[in-house]
């Protein structure tokens, strides 16, 4: 059985768009935490979407937490999930665990651009327009 191929295409069956990703290198699913950025972020960097890092401030959309924001404290690549502070679950114990979310729920609000390489990139992105 072929674990994983690069030459997949689509299909319409969620079973195999889940084993995809399942199934996925890592440097693949690193591409997949994306999320889609706010109008004004939109207008600015002339790009709809960008990959998630630690630091980035986002905005719930989707979930239980709708509507609250936070930093991005953790970014799990191999479960494609992303913490955010304020964002716990309790449990049954009293103690505290962060809530792992879903990227496509999210929407980036503010950008973490200490990095050299994301902002020349963000910088060429919309020097292109």
């Amino acid at each position: 059985m072929v674990k994983w191929s690069k030459d997949w295409k689509a299909s319409t069956r969620p079973r195999k768009q889940r084993n995809y990703r399942t199934r996925a290198p890592l440097h693949i699913k690193q591409k997949m935490l994306a999320a889609h950025l706010s109008k004004e972020l939109r207008a600015k960097y002339s790009r709809r979407s960008i990959a998630l890092r630690k630091g980035d401030k986002v905005k719930i959309a989707r979930g239980q937490f709708r509507g609250k924001s936070g930093n991005i404290t953790e970014v799990r690549v191999k479960e494609m999930k992303v913490a955010v502070e304020g964002i716990e679950n309790i449990r049954k114990d009293g103690s505290k665990m962060p809530y792992m979310l879903e990227p496509s729920n999210l929407t980036v609000t503010e950008l973490n651009i200490e990095d050299k390489r994301r902002k020349e990139s963000l910088e060429r992105k919309k020097g292109a327009k």
